[in-house]
């Protein structure tokens, strides 16, 4: 499966009154523990759930008001394992694959719900998939023609998921320096989704410094070395912005990614319908990072001139 986004600046159009872009999308979120109307009223016109109960899920997709949703339906896990008994975590939530045999059954259930991403946890905290499980997920996901995106969380686990053919991280990896040949093999075989800001909306605090520090890096390289950085900020951990974060642009900028890049991480997806309206003068995709982040705080969603306007029949 391609991993890799067009490495080309995204379309830009001047229009009356500032510019229109492609539809933002948030890459990583979590519906369930935010407000959908206030995410698209924000300025993000698509988003990327990444784990909730499967059937709550199944309807936000569509939802009047809401930005375009695709979902993942269930963590799969190893049973016990991450986020199993977390407090924001529904009981739907998790579906434990004990073994490989799991798998098929599993994956399946996820997309009778509707899954466009199927969601894998690797947190070593606790119980993790083995790698024969985590294989049979992979293989199951390609049956259905879906990318596999991880959560990697610990010694080894980024590595693990390189090596079964997982598609994209949920996280950009923090918890540990990666090797340099880890990060150019991953930049031409993965998408990782930036969540650079829940390293930084709480107080100072020396972990959470360091956790950044390290992400930053990690991302730094990845993309210097030709890797694709989807814009996300798993939205429901903690009090992040429900629209566009700047503070995540901001750390994007930090770890490298020229205005353009920004851009590409921004439109990580089609979003049908909708595009991005920011006011001012036309955008300069050259400009310098820090004030491409200053003009896209303005972003708007709006629809998409070059579709069609409803019509009585089709509202």
């Amino acid at each position: 499966m391609t991993a890799h986004l067009p490495r080309r600046v995204p379309p830009v159009r001047a229009t009356d009154g500032g510019t229109l872009l492609p539809g933002f999308v948030d890459a990583h979120v979590h519906l369930g523990l935010a407000d959908p109307l206030a995410v698209r009223a924000g300025g993000v016109a698509g988003v990327d759930d990444l784990g909730w109960d499967p059937a709550v899920a199944a309807r936000w997709p569509g939802a009047p008001g809401y930005p375009h949703v695709r979902v993942a339906g269930a963590f799969l896990a190893a049973p016990g394992g991450y986020p199993t008994g977390r407090a924001w975590a529904p009981g739907g939530a998790v579906e434990p694959v004990a073994s490989p045999d799991d798998a098929a059954a599993a994956v399946a259930r996820q997309v009778a719900h509707g899954a466009s991403y199927v969601k894998v946890t690797l947190h070593a905290g606790g119980p993790v998939l083995g790698d024969a499980a985590l294989a049979a997920v992979v293989r199951a996901a390609r049956a259905h023609g879906l990318p596999v995106v991880a959560h990697a969380e610990g010694p080894g686990q980024a590595e693990r998921a390189l090596a079964a053919g997982v598609d994209r991280l949920a996280h950009t990896p923090w918890t540990e320096r990666l090797p340099d040949a880890v990060v150019e093999a991953a930049a031409v075989r993965q998408v990782w989704v930036s969540t650079l800001d829940i390293h930084g909306w709480g107080e100072p605090d020396a972990e959470q410094d360091r956790d950044r520090e390290v992400a930053l890096d990690n991302l730094r390289r990845f993309h210097t070395a030709g890797g694709t950085v989807a814009y996300g900020t798993d939205l429901g951990n903690g009090p992040l912005p429900a629209g566009l974060n700047v503070r995540e642009l901001r750390a994007l900028a930090a770890a490298g990614l020229e205005s353009a890049a920004l851009l590409r991480a921004l439109v990580s997806r089609p979003v049908p319908g909708a595009a991005t309206f920011v006011p001012g003068p036309p955008l300069d995709p050259r400009t310098d990072p820090d004030e491409l982040v200053d003009r896209l705080a303005d972003a708007r969603v709006v629809r998409d001139p070059a579709t069609p306007a409803p019509t009585e029949e089709t509202t």
